[in-house]
């Protein structure tokens, strides 16, 4: 096994924050999730997940749940059983090998329309943080919601902050010397901080928290089903085609045979005993999703070092501040997150440069189109038909 700690593996260890931390903000504040247990999930499947696999992996929200719930305000109640469902489902797709049978029925240009269609998203969504008009945003009516100005003269903050933090990262992205996503990072925590996020530090007081089991209670039989029929279902095809088939190729694709373990087979039992965790305490639903890869590696990740870096960070801000720990995170502005996902998106939409037949292609913009009309789940299906059809005509085999 392989772990370097180099500039490189920090840098590399913040990339996935963008698509990360405004989901976890907006369900901690929107739905009452528990920042303890929300922030523990992460860091310590961050640990396993890098230690387990031995290559970068990505921890990240499972975003079909969580803008349903951010949406509609759920209650935690809600969103903790439908993560114990989530977590018996793949666990047992898992577990009972039946997730390598329905991975090899799905043909390669399908695989890379999620890829690219996550990288649209993903893109998509850091232009809207930084043009401040991202859900969060525009739920807590600010474009910068943690800091005290909110515009330099006629332009918002947050487009300040994309705009500088987005050619910073354009000069220095390829650097080894000044690695992009610790400058950027860094740097704009340090300015957060100075524009009014250091008020949210100064009742901070170092402690030891654990999380507590079943915060909001065990899910009543009404919970579990409103769980199953508005969040489970809708994100099983995502995740499926996100999360284990497009992850598990994407990491052959950076990490060639160092990835060995990552297989479908695992990432859907990894992911099964995250949630199942999460649940528990009162966090997020999780995925390893292939964006949060792709972010990790544009910004340097190589080894699992950055797995360490980033999950021993959030197990000690979860146990350090408990409650609190999302007051430390605040301080980077949302116009920064959104540089960190654009620059993720684009390199996730790389993935398809191996695809030039016009059949193949033809899928991945049926899927994209799709995605953008509706949703990855609906496009999943979508390219599968598509493919299906294309392969009994013989248009490509």
């Amino acid at each position: 096994m392989r772990i370097s700690l180099n500039r490189m593996e920090w840098a590399g260890s913040v990339g996935d924050l963008g698509a990360m931390l405004p989901l976890a903000f907006a369900m901690i504040i929107v739905n009452g999730l528990s920042a303890t247990g929300l922030f523990l999930t992460v860091g310590v499947f961050y640990l396993l997940g890098g230690m387990y696999y031995r290559v970068p992996i990505a921890v990240q929200p499972m975003k079909v749940i969580s803008a349903y719930a951010i949406a509609q305000s759920l209650s935690p109640a809600v969103i903790s059983a439908s993560g114990m469902i989530v977590a018996v489902f793949l666990f047992f797709l898992g577990a009972s090998g039946l997730v390598n049978k329905a991975s090899r029925l799905i043909p390669l240009p399908v695989i890379r329309g999620v890829q690219v269609s996550t990288g649209i998203l993903l893109l998509l969504k850091g232009v809207y943080l930084a043009a401040g008009t991202s859900g969060l945003q525009e739920t807590l009516g600010k474009v910068e919601p943690f800091l005290s100005y909110q515009a330099l003269g006629p332009i918002p903050l947050s487009l300040v902050f994309g705009l500088i933090f987005g050619l910073v990262t354009l000069k220095l992205i390829n650097s080894k010397r000044v690695p992009a996503g610790l400058v950027v990072v860094g740097f704009g925590a340090i300015l957060g901080g100075f524009l009014g996020a250091w008020r949210g530090l100064a009742d901070l007081s170092l402690g030891f928290h654990l999380p507590q089991l079943f915060p909001f209670g065990f899910p009543s039989g009404e919970e579990f089903s409103f769980a199953l029929l508005a969040l489970v279902l809708p994100q099983i095809p995502m995740t499926l085609g996100n999360a284990v088939i497009a992850n598990r190729d994407l990491s052959y694709e950076y990490f060639g045979d160092e990835g060995r373990r990552v297989t479908d087979r695992a990432l859907c039992i990894s992911m099964g005993l995250a949630n199942g965790f999460a649940a528990m305490v009162g966090g997020m639903p999780v995925c390893h999703g292939a964006g949060g890869l792709a972010a990790h590696y544009r910004f340097g990740a190589r080894t699992c070092g950055s797995n360490i870096i980033i999950g021993v960070l959030f197990v000690l801000l979860a146990i350090g501040f408990g409650p609190e720990s999302v007051k430390v995170l605040q301080l980077i502005p949302m116009g920064v997150l959104g540089v960190l996902l654009v620059f993720a998106g684009l390199q996730l939409i790389m993935a398809a440069r191996d695809i030039t037949g016009r059949p193949a292609q033809a899928v991945i913009v049926l899927m994209l189109v799709v995605t953008l009309i509706s949703n990855l789940a609906w496009a999943f299906g979508a390219g599968i038909v598509l493919s299906m059809v294309f392969i009994k005509f013989k248009v490509f085999q």
